[in-house]
């Protein structure tokens, strides 16, 4: 069940103009416009599912029809990155008005092929530490959209795991250890470790067989639990992950809704189907003749705390009285 909206930082007001402008925005012109759509996830992702659906929803209140006035070429990689290179490539090369871009890495491979075409992110950690913007303020160049989260925020996770799981002394930070995000993430929980009284480590994410491997080995000491960091490789491996957990009664602490409504126990982070609604904006705003260049970068407003009771009873927890207070959605 729902039980709030957390609203962080500011911006629901921004929000609200971009989805619903004056009926005097939505007036389109007769050509066909084309869209590109670059996801690191697989098409058959439900997550991958529920973001298009959300986003086409958005466009079509904006004024724009699949088959009307807009096309839309869509391309999922399932997080191979030379498929998601010849991807980006190939879209490119078809010369859309504007390109949506989910991942870090789907936006660099964007722009190694293009400077000119515009890109609207969505589910990007650091935009100006990964060089796609100048500034959040003023992007610069071809490409704005939405940032994932602030690493501040990634002690949170350690926090949540230590209130739910108190006799937990040991954390493996289960990370990609190519992504600049998934490293950063790692120095902000290990420096709130300390404090917290428990070891933290990390875990590298590339493929089944590492993850595997590496969970199998932290388990053989016990008061351990997970922390498993947002990117292409850990919802690729998503299924696997919370499968692992289950079979080695380890805790673990997940970046997003879906984690937990597939069996994972707890969640904290951005809507990131929301993101893909604010996105649309960006989108109809640009294809209406605005510049990525003057389109500020924008900070998540909406984040959600989701428990699964069911997962917390298999593993012999007591989920706290205050954490289900503070949750927006309870799995019972």
């Amino acid at each position: 069940m729902r039980r709030r909206d957390f609203m962080t930082l500011s911006g629901g007001a921004v929000a609200t103009s971009l989805l619903f402008p004056l009926a005097a925005r939505a007036q389109q012109t007769d050509r066909m416009r084309r869209i590109g759509v670059l996801m690191n996830l697989s098409a058959e992702d439900p997550e991958t599912k529920a973001r298009l659906a959300a986003f086409e929803q958005v466009l079509q209140r904006l004024g724009w029809t699949v088959g009307q006035n807009i096309r839309i070429d869509d391309r999922e990689a399932g997080g191979n990155t030379e498929k998601l290179r010849g991807y980006a490539a190939e879209l490119v090369a078809l010369a859309p008005d504007v390109i949506l871009a989910q991942s870090s890495t789907a936006v660099a491979l964007l722009l190694q092929a293009t400077r000119s075409v515009p890109i609207v992110f969505a589910d990007i950690s650091d935009p100006v530490g990964a060089g796609f913007v100048d500034s959040l303020a003023r992007p610069g160049g071809n490409a704005t959209g939405f940032m994932l989260l602030e690493y501040s925020s990634s002690g949170k996770w350690l926090e949540l795991l230590k209130e739910i799981a108190p006799r937990l002394t040991r954390a493996a930070v289960l990370r990609d250890p190519a992504n600049p995000a998934g490293i950063a993430q790692f120095g902000v929980i290990q420096a709130m470790a300390q404090s917290l009284g428990v070891e933290v480590s990390p875990v590298g994410i590339h493929d089944a067989g590492e993850i595997e491997r590496a969970v199998a080995a932290f388990v053989r000491s016990a008061n351990g639990g997970l922390i498993v960091t947002p990117g292409a490789a850990s919802s690729v491996h998503r299924d696997l992950i919370i499968a692992l957990a289950a079979r080695y009664k380890l805790p673990a602490v997940y970046a997003f809704r879906l984690d937990v409504t597939g069996g994972g126990l707890i969640s904290y982070g951005p809507d990131l189907v929301d993101q893909f609604r604010r996105a649309a904006g960006y989108v109809d705003r640009i294809l209406k003749g605005e510049k990525p260049a003057d389109l500020p970068v924008q900070a998540p407003i909406k984040f959600e705390l989701v428990v699964n009771l069911k997962t917390a009873k298999a593993l012999g927890l007591a989920v706290p009285t205050a954490v289900l207070a503070r949750a927006d959605e309870v799995i019972e």
